[in-house]
């Protein structure tokens, strides 16, 4: 789509296209032109928005801080959704996850070998030596935040304390990896080099995604593509990084029962972290973890 240089422009700042965003748009075009995909102005999120996204994740961290100081062995993945839900709610903003698609809890708890989408139960109790993933999302004044956490639940093996950790440092070294005018490409080879570097596999079905305006926008992201593919990273895209990181092989199923929870097929644990990024033109901003 064309824009008149002298009409505002089409972020809504209010300044003329041709003060604004003309250059960004012609820098885009060009490196369509070479073959590669690009984002829509969709993805483009404005600084005000960005504030307020800021606001809702304020209330994501908070809430799995307070998972943090509360986890403890015989404790329920039920009683984390409580301090979840009772946390978002205190805090104004409401759980993304609760109903979405027919989810049926605030927060997924993936626990061992569920690789997500584990769903909180009081007949789930958490034993010694378990590791699990905590991932919750936050609206806040139809902003969305999204995060999660791994948790290590008394004496834990020295094997699941690697996995944990080397999953940890994949999101490190994606996050490194990701540059303005760079591509998804670039994070994604960064992520499972590392893991395949440390004896680990990557999860290829499911990936990161935008996020902000809605709990999932496009684009959707791949961690087991290569350098220079997948979608080029610009200013003002706003996705997550959360690569699944299996100790074993990457293959996976879905419950059949529930249709949500996702395992690893060897019954190996698996280990993820969330962050979601901002991308600014000095690099990625961090706004929730």
């Amino acid at each position: 789509m064309k824009f008149g240089r002298n009409k505002p422009c089409w972020c809504g700042s209010g300044i003329k296209y041709k003060h604004c965003h003309e250059a960004f748009d012609r820098q885009i075009k060009h490196i369509e032109l070479q073959g590669h995909v690009v984002p829509t102005h969709e993805m483009i999120k404005t600084r005000e928005q960005v504030e307020l996204i800021k606001k809702s994740a304020v209330i994501n961290r908070a809430c799995l801080d307070a998972v943090d100081e509360a986890i403890h062995i015989g404790m329920t993945t039920q009683e984390i959704e409580d301090i979840v839900y009772e946390t978002t709610t205190s805090m104004g903003g409401i759980p993304a996850p609760l109903n979405y698609e027919g989810f049926p809890k605030c927060t997924c708890t993936s626990v061992n070998s569920q690789v997500c989408h584990g769903i909180p139960s009081k007949k789930v109790v958490l034993k010694d030596g378990d590791i699990l993933n905590v991932d919750c999302s936050t609206i806040l004044d139809g902003y969305f935040s999204d995060s999660s956490r791994m948790y290590m639940v008394g004496n834990v093996s020295e094997q699941k304390k690697r996995l944990v950790k080397v999953a940890r440092e994949c999101v490190q070294k994606g996050l490194e990896a990701t540059k303005p005018w760079g591509f998804l490409g670039d994070m994604a080879e960064a992520v499972h080099k590392h893991a395949e570097a440390n004896g680990y596999s990557i999860v290829r079905e499911i990936g990161g995604h935008g996020v902000g305006i809605e709990f999932h926008e496009d684009p959707w992201v791949s961690y087991v593509s290569n350098a220079g593919e997948d979608m080029l990273i610009v200013p003002g895209m706003m996705f997550t990084i959360e690569p699944m990181v299996n100790m074993g092989r990457a293959d996976i199923f879905t419950d059949e029962e529930n249709g949500w929870e996702v395992y690893t097929k060897d019954g190996k644990p698996s280990a993820q972290w969330e962050i979601q990024i901002y991308i600014t033109e000095d690099g990625p901003e961090v706004i929730c973890w």
